[in-house]
């Protein structure tokens, strides 16, 4: 029988019904509470009482649950019942199929038997979802030759023509890991120092990392961060030791594992992180310098107790040679020597005053030196000479009238002077 998704969501009213209680004939019970007998005719005996406390000492129940008043309409709650058990155990089942991980090195030859089948039984194998050649196949069982990185996926073998599912299993192709690379450093020292790490090259498969720090004989606990992932934290416990340090880390996944380690000195691995907010700007009327100010990291604690210097480099973005400052205190300095009108490059590091190295270089800024603004001439006899000039370039070219033929006798007088007249007239041409 089935019902509608309505009656299942929510069941119509029913009427309320007498309470009907099955037990043991004398079991006890007061007047019109009868109780049947299940070793007997098994009749069921209504019960009038209203008091949940009296009646759940009748029936052994816990105090304080009302069993009695209504009874719910038992056919769509065992529906759900059914249902919750269906989902729980297909649940149950589509994990312990997603947690079989199989994993390969890269290159590797891979033999996959597909469950408890037989070898000469008639299976299919898909690789993500698509039938894979009967070539790969010897018998049931599934050859996979010179695995790379490609062939990671989900492989499931089906039983012959009926497609039931016989065996599933995760490929992950991947590599053993190798030697890590581990850094420690202090960048708010006292406070303690930081060790990070990383692979040289990715294995493509899950890796756990497991780190040690030693002080002497005394093992210190590392604090993971939760970003960066793979870094972990110590506090000092003595500060100004001579006594080494001694920090181990093994990456493990599951084709094999690696370890390297580190020992070093408290001093040696103090390392400031880069000035910050640096910033460069010209000084008006001074065509040769820039004003340059920064501020010391925030990762520093204490700059009074442990004072930092600093190294100023800059350069005009024309050349490739820088121009080096080191300063032992402060936060500013003037660069008197900057080329006029040059655009130029600015960075600044720091270290600690006694112990320690440089930090890196703080972010690039960029500034060009004062410079004067043209004058324009503007002045009456500049603009006289200027209109002068113009039009004085101007010849107007020769009339025709250059030579007269009546003052002139004879024809070579007369080719002479349509000669001159052609030159002056080309003169004139050129000028306009």
């Amino acid at each position: 029988m089935w019902w509608s998704l309505k009656e299942l969501i929510a069941p119509e009213p029913v009427q309320k019904q007498p309470v009907v209680a099955w037990g043991r004939a004398g079991s006890g019970g007061e007047e019109g509470a009868k109780l049947t007998d299940l070793s007997g005719e098994g009749r069921p005996v209504t019960s009038t009482q209203k008091d949940p406390t009296d009646f759940d000492e009748k029936l052994g129940t816990s105090p304080g649950v009302w069993t009695g008043g209504e009874m719910a309409n038992p056919v769509p709650s065992a529906c759900c019942v059914v249902l919750a058990a269906v989902v729980v155990v297909y649940a149950q089942r589509h994990s312990q199929q997603d947690s079989h991980i199989q994993y390969e090195r890269v290159g590797a030859d891979v033999t996959m038997k597909c469950g408890s089948m037989d070898w000469d039984a008639a299976v299919t194998w898909t690789a993500n979802g698509t039938d894979i050649d009967d070539s790969h196949l010897n018998g049931s069982y599934l050859i996979l030759k010179n695995v790379d990185l490609t062939q990671s996926g989900q492989y499931s073998c089906y039983e012959g023509s009926s497609w039931h599912l016989k065996y599933q299993t995760y490929l992950r192709v991947g590599t053993p890991p190798k030697e890590p690379v581990l850094m420690c450093r202090s960048n708010n020292y006292p406070k303690g120092f930081y060790c990070s790490w990383h692979l040289p090259s990715p294995t493509y498969i899950p890796n756990s990392f497991n780190i040690s720090v030693i002080h002497g004989t005394r093992e210190m606990v590392c604090e993971k961060d939760i970003f960066p992932k793979n870094r972990c934290h110590i506090r000092y416990l003595q500060l100004f030791s001579t006594v080494k340090y001694k920090v181990t880390l093994t990456v493990t996944n599951a084709l094999g594992k690696n370890s390297t380690s580190l020992t070093f000195d408290e001093f040696a691995i103090v390392k400031p992180d880069p000035p910050e907010s640096v910033v460069a700007k010209p000084v008006p009327n001074n065509p040769r310098r820039l004003e340059v100010a920064w501020q010391n990291p925030s990762s520093w604690p204490d700059p009074e107790s442990f004072p930092l210097k600093f190294f100023l480099r800059y350069r005009p973005l024309i050349l490739d040679q820088w121009q080096h400052v080191e300063l032992s205190d402060g936060t500013s300095h003037t660069i008197t020597d900057a080329y006029a009108g040059k655009e130029y490059i600015i960075q600044v590091a720091a270290k600690d005053n006694d112990i320690g190295t440089w930090s890196d270089w703080s972010v690039a800024v960029h500034a060009t030196p004062w410079t004067e603004e043209p004058k324009h001439l503007t002045t009456e006899a500049q603009i006289t000479e200027t209109t002068s000039t113009s039009t004085s370039s101007f010849v107007p070219p020769p009339t025709t009238k250059i030579c007269d033929k009546g003052a002139v006798v004879g024809s070579g007088a007369v080719a002479v002077c349509w000669t001159a007249g052609l030159v002056l007239a080309a003169y004139g041409v050129l000028f306009i």
